[in-house]
């Protein structure tokens, strides 16, 4: 019988309408097996000797208003292999609900509490959702920061005492996906590496710098220094051909346009505006470079 062995953290923030799962094992694609959210309903981690039916017939439940925890006897009470599961559930108030079965192999066991349920099984000890714990409720900021946090004190631990493989991060909110037509907000996996807790988090501040927003008072006028950078990158990059003085003429502008849209910064760069964020423009300046550097 092969496990995903696994330490988890559901969560949600009832105020924010986010829910979500961040989990890592040593367990190939531990994403497609454990973590399942629903936005404006609830939270699910399936994992030991997992029965994925928890997840979409736990949401279902969850979706007619029941808690967390009454959602979880429901979903134990017909699985005659039950002592071998291990479950966390947040509902869509918060509450929250663990169980970890008899079989499961040693560590093995979970916490909760408002708003959230860390679990895990064949850990190096209780350590691990101590310091997932203790790190979730200690960081500010959006729920994808604080779950990814936990996941990494988990990680530090110790985690799955057999090593590392995979781990992933799934989290929804109503109209949180790109263009807004779906809940999806964040959803990435990393199936298969010696460090996989690491590259989620590196993957996690990609997307950041892609879809995240800067305030008004990080965004960098297009002119100037910046102008003439940019057009350096532009002409280092084969985009542009004309002088690098900081003037907008029709050949920068259009380059630009070509460049920005390769690069898949629209959302964090306004032409017509004439800003970019800062964290694009300096990311640009390192991925690119210039003659002059």
């Amino acid at each position: 019988m092969v496990y995903p062995s696994t330490f988890s953290i559901v969560a949600c923030d009832p105020d924010a309408k986010t829910w979500g799962v961040a989990v890592a094992s040593k367990f190939p694609a531990v994403g497609a097996v454990v973590p399942w959210a629903q936005a404006g309903t609830g939270a699910i981690a399936t994992q030991a000797f997992a029965n994925t039916s928890f997840g979409p017939r736990g949401l279902e439940l969850l979706a007619t208003g029941i808690s967390a925890e009454e959602t979880l006897s429901r979903l134990l009470a017909d699985d005659p292999e039950r002592e071998h599961r291990q479950v966390g559930i947040v509902d869509r108030h918060g509450g929250s609900a663990s169980f970890t079965g008899k079989v499961c192999n040693d560590w093995a066991g979970g916490v909760t509490g408002s708003g959230y349920s860390i679990q895990g099984n064949i850990l190096v000890g209780d350590q691990v959702v101590t310091a997932m714990q203790k790190n979730f409720l200690e960081t500010e900021g959006e729920l994808p920061v604080r779950l990814y946090e936990a996941l990494l004190a988990g990680d530090k631990a110790g985690g799955d005492r057999r090593g590392r493989q995979s781990a992933a991060i799934y989290v929804v909110k109503p109209q949180g996906g790109y263009g807004g037509f779906i809940d999806r907000w964040i959803d990435y996996r990393v199936d298969d590496h010696f460090d996989p807790v690491t590259r989620l988090g590196e993957l996690l501040q990609m997307h950041q710098l892609y879809f995240g927003k800067s305030p008004e008072s990080e965004r960098l006028a297009i002119s100037g220094e910046v102008l003439i950078r940019l057009q350096q990158i532009l002409a280092d990059a084969g985009y542009y051909q004309g002088p690098t003085l900081g003037q907008m003429d029709e050949a920068t502008r259009t380059a630009l346009i070509a460049f920005i849209g390769n690069e898949n910064f629209e959302e964090r760069c306004d032409l017509v505006a004439g800003w970019i964020d800062q964290p694009v423009f300096d990311f640009l300046v390192d991925k690119f470079g210039s003659q002059d550097d």
